[in-house]
């Protein structure tokens, strides 16, 4: 058997990484975001890193490099190029490799035990198509407490740090104890932050009729018990869960205290609760069967936006 020349063998290697892009791509067609590969962006909105550390030169292990500062979009969440447009300059990484030339380090973003790359994305991907286990990177150390553990999408870090959150919730107020409920469980960032407002503010408007300002172990508690449970107990009545079944209780707590609010707003402060649970549910409440036109609707038209995109290039060249 003939052996390929260099051309012939990157060529070969590009699609083949290109081929388990798409490949990746059509096994989670109804949940795109999966195979998406981490926006560095996204995750500081969520982590809100202090500050930066520069931390040199270091050798990073390649499947600790999760995600992308600026070009997440080219490709996957294994790193596997999504474009034909990134042809060329991958293949150019992959024949520097093939003659043993050595490349330039990477420079990468560390945040929470992480790596995102700041420069040499295609070189990543070209690591990590030929299996190469440790790159030579610069380092930028973006400071946070919490530490990940690696994930192919957004989505499992995301409960990561939503597994912190209530760790950290639970810890600092003894909600556990106090209440013996250990099911104030969410779905999105950001919520036990929200719940303590709500106990703060609950606190507050129960100190405006007493001499002895209440503690907050008895505002924790008053708030569980007069204000949490009694809206549990309205979306249990309205079985309105079968309306989300991806989401929790507590999701719909705090979604539904927001929509009572706004509708106390223009109706009056008298507005019933379980009205409220029903115009919630109706608004809200989107069918499986929606859901998934909608996504295949979005798949369609970002398909049709590359092929244009391509076709254009292909034209100005």
């Amino acid at each position: 058997m003939a052996k390929l020349s260099f051309s012939q063998q990157t060529d070969d290697d590009f699609y083949r990484a290109r081929n388990k892009a798409l490949f990746n791509s059509i096994q989670h067609f109804l949940t795109p975001e999966e195979a998406s590969l981490i926006s560095l962006s996204d995750l500081k909105k969520v982590l809100k890193p202090n500050n930066e550390t520069y931390k040199g030169m270091q050798t990073v292990p390649v499947k600790l490099i999760v995600g992308s500062e600026g070009r997440y979009k080219d490709f996957d969440n294994q790193f596997f190029p999504k474009n034909t447009h990134l042809k060329s300059r991958w293949e150019s990484i992959d024949r520097a490799h093939l003659q043993n030339i050595i490349l330039p380090p990477v420079t990468l973003y560390e945040l929470g035990g992480l790596y995102f790359a700041r420069d040499g994305n295609h070189r990543i991907s070209v690591a990590k198509a030929r299996g190469i286990e440790f790159i030579d990177a610069e380092v930028i150390s973006l400071q946070s407490e919490i530490k990940l553990k690696p994930g192919k999408s957004m989505k499992t870090l995301l409960a990561q740090i939503i597994a912190y959150e209530k760790r950290v919730f639970y810890s600092e107020t003894n909600f556990g104890d106090i209440t013996d409920y250990w099911c104030l469980d969410f779905t999105t960032t950001g919520q036990y932050d929200v719940i303590y407002n709500h106990i703060l503010t609950h606190k507050y408007y129960q100190n405006l009729n007493q001499e002895t300002e209440i503690s907050i172990q008895d505002a924790i508690l008053s708030w569980y018990e007069n204000v949490y449970m009694p809206v549990v107990q309205v979306i249990n009545n309205t079985k309105i869960m079968k309306k989300f079944k991806k989401r929790t209780i507590s999701d719909l707590y705090v979604w539904m205290i927001k929509y009572w609010d706004d509708l106390k707003k223009k109706f009056g402060e008298d507005y019933p609760i379980d009205q409220m649970a029903q115009s919630f549910k109706k608004t809200y409440g989107t069918g499986v069967f929606h859901r998934i036109m909608n996504t295949i609707k979005k798949f369609l038209l970002l398909n049709h936006m590359e092929d244009s995109k391509i076709s254009s290039d292909s034209t100005s060249d």
